[in-house]
């Protein structure tokens, strides 16, 4: 690879940074163990590289953001180091020259770390993979540390806000920015033609449906993630605030400074389960869930030690909740009847046409008409 030029863009933040990288920059980051809708949201971006400050795989799980951005042709160097990081933060739109191994700013300012390729990659993966056990171990530990703190999502009244939004009786859809949501909503066209459910953008979530036409209902979450163009979308406006200690709504000051209004839910967990507990205290009739998180490794991709929140808000929701890809695959079966069951329900409409058509004289007279003259052309041949 030859010497790559490009504008600094650093930020400790990688969703932040997003929001300013253009094509062309080198992206400075500090991401230990990058995942994957980071990584993808890197890709779309078009850098001409990222330098990680931190390790991109440390090791603990198979985390697979760094496969992303090689196989889509971004270089990654890695592990440069907290001084570079610092130094990039300093000198934001600067440019700076990637040789190698070594990342040189326009003033002089070096730092070198490992050009990961696919064959290191995998070999990483592959060590970091037989520590699964351990990192299962310890998020099974943590999760049930948790569980009897968060015990109150399943079994205590949940001091929901008024919404000018009606749930109640209605499907509503739940929409995260994680793996895979592209395809959900891309699966689920036709159910959101025919059903028109209630749209929930969880904080990217509502970025997410604007993306694909669609204007989400209610955007929920701490709002670090969404865009300024959804939260001026139209859409009710819901703060994820803290339930412990001084129950802080960190998100409303943000929304506050647009000079939008808000309502505050303080509730233990994650956004997205206070998405699904909202939705549920509403008298929702069904959930659909999009990009939501259920494994082990997305878990571990979004930094949380354990699941007690989620177990249990699953578990208070109940048999309200599917996941979209259940939803798209039954849709589809329900929008494209079989060649067999179009042709009886053609011969169900027929059938009528032909009983009047038999018992309409002015028909009855108009085919004996033609059946004369069929046979006079006939006898005259």
């Amino acid at each position: 690879m030859g010497s790559i030029r490009g504008t600094l863009r650093a930020d400790r933040r990688t969703k932040a940074l997003l929001k300013r990288l253009r094509p062309g920059d080198i992206a400075v980051i500090d991401h230990s163990d990058l995942d994957a809708m980071a990584a993808r949201g890197l890709l779309e971006a078009r850098p001409a590289a990222v330098v990680n400050a931190a390790r991109s795989i440390s090791g603990r799980y198979p985390n697979r953001g760094p496969s992303i951005l090689i196989e889509g042709g971004i270089p990654l160097l890695d592990d440069v180091g907290e001084e570079f990081m610092v130094a990039a933060l300093n000198r934001e739109g600067s440019r700076a020259d990637l040789c190698g191994g070594t990342i040189c700013t326009e003033d002089g300012v070096r730092a070198k770390g490992k050009l990961l390729d696919r064959a290191e990659v995998e070999r990483m993966m592959d060590e970091a993979s037989g520590h699964v056990d351990a990192a299962l171990d310890a998020f099974a530990r943590n999760t049930l540390s948790y569980l009897s703190e968060e015990k109150a999502l399943l079994l205590d009244p949940v001091d929901v806000p008024d919404l000018r939004t009606r749930i109640q009786g209605r499907h509503v859809m739940v929409v995260v920015r994680g793996e895979g949501y592209r395809e959900d909503l891309a699966a689920i066209e036709g159910y959101l033609r025919d059903v028109r459910p209630v749209l929930i953008g969880v904080d990217g979530g509502a970025d997410a449906l604007l993306d694909v036409g669609l204007r989400p209902d209610l955007i929920i979450g701490d709002m670090d993630s969404v865009s300024d163009r959804a939260l001026r979308c139209g859409a009710e406006l819901v703060v994820h605030g803290y339930a412990r200690d001084r129950r802080d709504a960190p998100g409303l000051a943000r929304v506050q400074a647009m000079g939008l209004k808000a309502t505050v839910f303080h509730a233990p967990g994650t956004s997205e389960d206070v998405a699904m507990l909202l939705a549920h205290e509403k008298g929702a009739s069904l959930i659909v869930a999009v990009g939501t998180h259920y494994s082990l490794f997305d878990f571990l991709d979004k930094g949380r030690g354990g699941m007690a929140s989620t177990f249990l808000v699953r578990l208070r929701v109940g048999s309200k909740l599917v996941d979209a890809k259940g939803i798209g695959r039954l849709w589809s079966q329900r929008s494209r009847p079989r060649t067999m069951e179009m042709l009886l329900l053609i011969a169900a409409g027929l059938f009528p046409l032909g009983v009047i058509a038999w018992h309409s004289p002015f028909l009855r007279m108009v085919a004996n008409a033609f059946r004369l003259t069929f046979r006079s052309s006939a006898g005259a041949d």
